[in-house]
C-alpha cells in the first residue's frame, strides 16, 4: 500500500469553505478512483492561513496515476482551488506503508 501527501495552504477567512469545497468535490474523486484505499484531509489553523494536509493511500503507485496521471508525483488541481489556494505546490510525496494499527 502506498500513502500519497498533499499540501495546500489558504487564507484562514476561506479555510471552511475550502474544507466543504473538499468534501464536497476533491475526496468522492480520490474515492472514485479505482485503486483508491482511503482519504483523510487534515487541517491546521496558523495566524491568517490554514494548511491542508490529503492523506491517502491507494493500491500501487499504479493506481496513483488513474487520479493524478503521469509522472505520478505531480500534484493535481481543481479549477476552484485557483480561488482557495496561496500557493501551488507541484507534487505530492509518496510513501510505502509498513505497519498499521486500528484503534
Amino acid at each position: 500500500m502506498i500513502a500519497r501527501i498533499w499540501h495546500g495552504k489558504t487564507a484562514a477567512a476561506k479555510a471552511a469553505e475550502y474544507a466543504n469545497f473538499l468534501n464536497v468535490k476533491a475526496i468522492p474523486d480520490y474515492r472514485g478512483t479505482p485503486g483508491n484505499l482511503g482519504v483523510y484531509v487534515l487541517r491546521r489553523d496558523e495566524g491568517d492561513r490554514t494548511h491542508f494536509i490529503a492523506l491517502t493511500f491507494w493500491e500501487s503507485l499504479e493506481t496513483i496515476k488513474g487520479f493524478a496521471g503521469d509522472p505520478v508525483d505531480r500534484a493535481k488541481y481543481y479549477p476552484e482551488d485557483r480561488g482557495f489556494l496561496v500557493e501551488f505546490e507541484p507534487k505530492g510525496q509518496h510513501w510505502e506503508v509498513v505497519g498499521s494499527a486500528k484503534p
